[in-house]
Parts: structure tokens; sequence; C-alpha cells
């Protein structure tokens, strides 16, 4: 195969090292295992390096962090009190920006810190007064030790991170407010996976002749990644537990978060879970904050399978290698979308977004993919036969690549001393199959008409109030999963 000639259009790949950043934060880099710079990188860095302010439309998994925190701790004076205050919606995302700042940082003498409530103002001020560089605070507190006088700072750099959900949070009063204790000459950066209008007037308010950045994973009009695929299953309202119990018997996997809407079916669903087999721990506001830690400790250890969490709890979250997001309910709007299926899909890995809907919420979720784009599948739920025909053929090549032990083979034949070959094979296999355990009814979900119902045209009416004969359209779902809605020529749907 010959190679395709190149186009003299098109950009060099870059790389770390073309950005000139200093020894010291290169070397941060490698510690890192950072090879090739992400979109969102490969545009901010040099635009935060020549000092410009910038808005970057891009979620989280893209590498916002390092893209704003390598170009300014490139130029960070070790000995010159905070000079970097990143603002954050929650606690645990506060954290994780401080945690990675100064991994990337440490080689330069960077020290960070976080203050955040649920904790103390005495020790989270004692760490500020032992000399740190880069703030990281969720803004409650922040605003508080302003006020009060207890925090005084002339940072250079200021960075509000997941701007649109400290919005729906509320804080953009607060947010205002904290900008009038900052120094006038600052430079600022403003990151958002969305841009509503509330954000957009913030930006014109706080920034000053900003560069604006939409990478591919940012883009307006695609608001999904496009490493993440979208499934989706139309259930009975009361069929969702049995559904999420068959999903994750049929998909197994390796690490997932399951949403729900309320403080109270996070707790009966986790326990619910945990009854059959499953190994979950719950997620949600009223859980103490050392509570909270442990459980994301052990989830990001792989100590914990299944995480099932409220939006609030979860916004923010930077877990690798989640493999699987579950919408036990739909989110409220497009937005909420977005980000819960932004835990899955990151850092270039490939991930699984699953939502469960009734019939009466269909339509939300199409005027959600209306919103968001991307490629959304529907599928059925799957039998407990075809479950038991999955299971058989994963068993099978799970056992193909399994090597012989030799403690088996001495088990083996003192099993035949008593039986057959085939009578052992067997029983052993009904041991597996026993272990494995079956729930829920036979079907789940909506099949039939009533599915057709929901994916046939709407009525359009023509003149007089009368309707259009429905027709059953393109979008009736075929063998059990349809693309829905399908894509248009040329692309995706742009909205």
């Amino acid at each position: 195969m010959t190679s395709s000639p190149s186009r003299s259009d098109e950009k060099p790949v870059a790389s770390f090292q073309s950005f000139g950043l200093t020894e010291a934060i290169m070397q941060g880099i490698e510690a890192a295992g950072f090879k090739v710079p992400s979109p969102i990188q490969t545009e901010a860095i040099p635009l935060v390096l020549a000092g410009r302010d910038v808005i970057g439309q891009a979620h989280t998994g893209t590498g916002k962090t390092a893209a704003f925190g390598l170009p300014i701790m490139d130029r960070i004076d070790p000995k010159g009190g905070i000079q970097l205050l990143v603002v954050a919606p929650t606690r645990e995302l506060a954290a994780q920006v401080s945690d990675e700042l100064f991994r990337l940082g440490r080689f330069a003498g960077v020290r960070t810190a976080t203050i955040s409530g649920g904790h103390s103002y005495t020790r989270q001020l004692k760490l500020i007064s032992e000399g740190v560089q880069i703030l990281s605070a969720t803004p409650g507190r922040l605003l508080d030790l302003l006020k009060s006088g207890q925090l005084k700072m002339k940072p250079k750099a200021v960075v509000l991170d997941e701007a649109d959900e400290m919005l729906d949070m509320g804080f953009l009063d607060d947010i205002k407010e904290i900008f009038t204790h900052l120094p006038a000459e600052r430079q600022t950066l403003l990151f958002s996976a969305t841009m509503p209008r509330p954000i957009r007037e913030l930006a014109e308010r706080i920034l000053r002749n900003p560069a604006t950045i939409h990478t591919e994973e940012g883009h307006a009009g695609q608001a999904t990644s496009e490493n993440v695929r979208q499934l989706f299953y139309v259930i009975n309202e009361w069929e969702r537990e049995d559904a999420i119990v068959r999903l994750l018997e049929e998909q197994d996997p390796s690490k997932a978060i399951i949403f729900c809407r309320t403080r109270t079916e996070v707790d009966r669903l986790s326990n619910s879970l945990g009854a059959y087999g499953f190994n979950t721990k719950p997620l949600h506001g009223d859980m103490e904050q050392p509570q909270r830690n442990e459980v994301m400790q052990g989830f990001r250890k792989g100590l914990i399978d299944i995480l099932v969490a409220t939006d609030v709890a979860a916004r923010g979250l930077d877990v690798a290698n989640v493999s699987h997001v579950i919408n036990y309910h739909l989110p409220f709007d497009s937005k909420g979308y977005v980000h819960r299926i932004g835990r899955t899909g990151r850092a270039g890995e490939k991930g699984i977004a699953i939502t469960l809907v009734n019939p009466h919420e269909f339509h939300q979720l199409h005027r959600i993919h209306h919103v968001v784009g991307g490629e959304m599948e529907h599928r059925l739920v799957p039998s407990l036969q075809q479950l038991r025909l999955s299971r058989r053929a994963r068993l099978a090549t799970e056992l193909s690549q399994l090597p012989a032990n030799p403690q088996a083979m001495i088990l083996v034949e003192s099993l035949q001393e008593e039986m057959d070959l085939a009578t052992v094979a067997c029983k052993l296999a009904s041991y597996i199959i026993s272990r494995q355990g079956e729930s829920g009814p036979e079907t789940i979900g909506v099949t039939g008409e009533r599915l057709e119902r929901l994916f046939a045209p709407q009525p359009k009416y023509q003149g007089k109030g009368r309707p259009a004969r429905r027709g059953s359209g393109p979008n009736r779902p075929q063998g059990g999963h349809k693309r829905y809605p399908p894509k248009k020529k040329g692309g995706q749907d742009r909205h």
C-alpha cells in the first residue's frame, strides 16, 4: 500500500517539545507519561504562553488541566506566593486539579493547595501559609476567606474550570464577587463544556480580548465525544431495576458509574445491586466528606467496580478507565447528559453510555439528541436466553485463553476416580453457571407495536387543523437495534 501524498494545508502534529517549555516542566510531562498533546493542549498552550486570555470550550477528559497548567507553571516563581488561582465547582474536582498540577510541576518546585468546604479553615490556611504557588478552590469557601480577610493574594493568572457547572450549581454571583477581590492586571482563562448566555456574559465581563478555542471534542455542534458509543433502551417504568441488573450482567463493565436523580434513589439502587452480588458503593451529597473521599479512592484504585451517584456528587470527576456510564433516569437537560457521558471515553479510550427511557421520556431523549448530536443506537434488553448464550460464548473464549493449572489436572484426575470425564466437565460447568446466577423475567422492555409507534413520525398538521396521515417512517427499529435519529447526509446533525 502506498502512502497518500501530504497536503500543504495540513497542520503538523504538535509535540510538547515544540512549545519551548522549561526542562523542569518537560520532566513532569515525561513522568506523567504524556506523549502527544491533545487538541485543547495544542491550541491553548501557545496562547497561554503568549499571555492571552482564553475561552476554551471542551469537556473534562480532554486535557484541560495540563492545557492551562503547563504554560502557567512554566513561568511560576517558586518563591513568589500564590500565582495561579483555579476555581472549580466541586470539592472533588478542585482536589483533582491540585493533585494533577502538583504532579506535573513538582520538578519545577511548584507546590499546590486546595481550599473547599467540608474541611477545617485552620488547616487549609496553614497549608497556604507554608508557601504555595497554586491554589485550587471551590467558590463558596474561597469567597468566605476573601471577604473575611483571612486570605489575601494577587494571582497573575486565574482559571475558571467547568464554568457551566458552576452556573448550574448557583455559583455565578459568587464568581462575580470573587473577581472584585482579585487584581485587575491578570491573565484569565475560562473553560466550559457548553456556553450558555450567562457564561458568555461573564466572559465578556472578566476577560480581555480573549482568544476562543473550539476543539473537536468540545464543538458546539457535537457536544459528545466520538469515543463514546451511545445506546438507549426503552423500558416500562417498573422495569428499571431489572433492566439495570440484566444490562450489567450482559455488559460486564470493568468500571461503571450509574447516575440517579436523588440521594434516596442512589442508596436504594446501590443496596439492591449489592444484594445481587455487584461490587458497588453510593456517592451523594448527604455523605460526610471523609466517607466520600474513601469511596472515590476505592473507585479509582479498582476496589469498587460500580459507583451509583447523583449528578452533584459526580460533577467533574476525573477517573481513568471508566468503561460504562449508565443513566438510570434521563438527566433534566442536554447539558447534564453531556457531562454524565463525558465520564467515559476519556483520554483516547473507548466508552459506552447507556440510557434507560420509558415511553413518556422518549421525546425528551429526542430533544437531548437534537442538541448534543452524535449517534444514538436503540437496543433491546437481552432476554434470559440471549444472556445465557452470550455468557456461554464469553466462557468459551476465556477457557480457550486460560493456561492449564497443574493443580487443576490433579483435581480432575481425583474426581475421575468417582465419575467419568464427561460427568466431571458437566458438573464443573453447572457449578460455574450456579455462581453466575440469573435474575428478572425472561424479557424486559417495550417491544412490538408500542415500540414502533414511538419511532413513527409525528403527525404534521396541514391546514384547517387536519393532521397528515401517520406513516411508519424510516426510523422503525429493525432486528432489535436502530440508530436513532439517523445521520443526515454529509455528517452529523448540527444545531
